[in-house]
This record gives C-alpha cells, structure tokens and sequence, in this order.
C-alpha cells in the first residue's frame, strides 16, 4: 500500500478494520496480558529472596572463607585413617553397582510389561505402570530411611534402596525406548513363525540393548554419588565417613575423600564411555 493510500484511511476505516480483524490489533487489555506472567514471576522471585532470607549469606561470608580455607589447609595427614577411607569409598561403589545391577535387570522384564507395543492387556500395563509411578515418586533418600529402618544399618540398606529407585525410573526410560522401536523388524521376525520370546529377543532387544546399556551406565555414576548421600542416613560407605568427619571439624579430611569420590566418578564416566562405544560397535573412537 502506497503512502497515498494510507492518506485515504479514515478513522471510521480503521474501526471496521478493528471490528472485521480484532486479533491483528492489539488493545491495552492484550498487551497487559502478556506482561501480567512476567510481572508475577519477578514478585515471585523478589519474595522468594525475602522469605528464605537471602541476606544472611552476606553475614556468612566469615565463616564461609574460615571453611573454605580448611579444606585446602591439610594437617596431620600421616595420623589420617586412610584404610578406613578407601574401605567406605569400596563400599560405596559396590552399593552404586549392586543396586544399578539389580535395577537393571528388573527393568529388562518390568519395562517389556510396561510398553504398550508389548503388553496387550491394558489393564495389566497400567498397574505396572502405576506401581512404577509410586517407585519414582518416592525418593531414593526416604528409601534409604525405610530400609536402614527395616534391615538395620549397613550397605545392604543401600543397596535396596537404589534397587528399588532404580527399578521405577529405568523400567519407565526402557518402556519408552521399546515402544518407539522400528516396528519393521519385529514384523519380519514375527512371519518368520517365532514365538513371543523370540520375537523379543531378535526384534526388540537388538534394538533397544544400546540404549539400554547407555541409560544404564549412567545410573551407575549417578548411584555412586547417591550412594554416598545414602551413607550419611546411615546405610554405610563413604557416607558414614564424611559426616563422621564433618561432625569432628575434621574439613581438610572431608576435602580429601571428596576428591577421592571425585576421581572415582571421572574413571566411572571413562570406563562408561568404553562400554557405551563397545556396545553400539565404534570401538576405533576416542
């Protein structure tokens, strides 16, 4: 349109244009409207800062610098019960395995009974299915509380409290990973004349076992770092150690195991690494 023609437009040309067109002119209403979610969220924020009293942390800066200059300050390093240490960091790693083993292999026939391409009876699925939604929604913490409370202190109540975390999140993840398969190798097996069995283990576990194995490795390091969380709610491992530690003042020696856990995460995400590539067959990459 010409800058003639826009001097032809009248008020009254513009109104029949509104009325004809409302949704291409914006009024104040609308405008307001899109700014009301922003406007609520900064408030939101705002008092969020207020209740929760984030001023403190200026008031604590003392202290903070005080703990941080005990952790990298290392005394006494000779008197360290360093047996001690490496036994709960062991402990630890083989609750994180135990327990990501037993998840895993859970998962291998709970999620086949929560894919909808798998399981025919309705009804059946979703009990699985919800009975999986209360596994998640529980937090592996609580569980922790509950089976140190059942099966008494030790790794044993980590272990099954990793299982049991583990078994509602991955069964979920490999029933979602069985329900997208590609759906033309199944076929073909299935008019081969296999039985159900067979049907899934060459048409759907080729599919699904690198992800499988993926998702898998990850919960393995994932478990390490929760099971030293497990530990402090008494279900042994590092854990015990570290608020042991923390309780005696003992900062530069938390520091320490700290960066041993660390280390074990880093060779846990390598040695993943490798298996994931063995796994899919690119064992040439780095």
């Amino acid at each position: 349109m010409t800058t003639a023609a826009f001097d032809t437009l009248t008020d009254a040309h513009v109104e029949s244009a509104r009325r004809a067109h409302p949704g291409a002119f914006a009024s104040r209403w609308s405008t307001a409207k899109r700014f009301i979610p922003l406007a609520v969220a900064i408030l939101y924020v705002i008092a969020s800062l207020w209740y929760f009293e984030f001023g403190r942390l200026l008031d604590a800066s003392e202290r903070v610098w005080a703990l941080l200059r005990n952790f990298v300050v290392w005394r006494d390093m000779d008197t360290w019960a360093y047996r001690q240490i490496y036994v709960g960091i062991s402990q630890t790693l083989a609750m994180a395995f135990l327990g990501t083993l037993l998840g895993t292999l859970g998962s291998l026939v709970v999620g086949f009974l929560a894919a909808k391409n798998v399981m025919p009876f309705g009804i059946l699925r979703q009990i699985v299915r919800r009975f999986l939604d209360i596994l998640r929604g529980i937090d592996q913490l609580v569980w922790g509380l509950v089976f140190v409370r059942a099966v008494g202190l030790g790794p044993l109540a980590g272990v099954l409290a990793i299982f049991v975390s583990d078994l509602g999140t991955l069964s979920k993840l490999y029933s979602e990973a069985i329900e997208n398969i590609d759906r033309k190798q199944v076929e073909g097996i299935r008019a081969t004349g296999a039985g159900p069995l067979a049907v899934i283990r060459y048409g759907y576990v080729p599919q699904v076992l690198p992800v499988f194995i993926s998702q898998s490795l990850y919960f393995l390091e994932s478990n390490t770092r929760s099971a030293t969380i497990l530990g402090i709610v008494g279900a042994g491992g590092i854990g015990m150690i570290i608020i042991e530690r923390f309780r005696a003042s003992l900062y530069d020696q938390v520091a320490f195991v700290v960066l041993n856990v660390l280390v074990l995460i880093f060779a846990i995400d390598w040695l993943s690494k490798r298996v994931r590539l063995w796994a899919i067959g690119e064992q040439g990459e780095r």
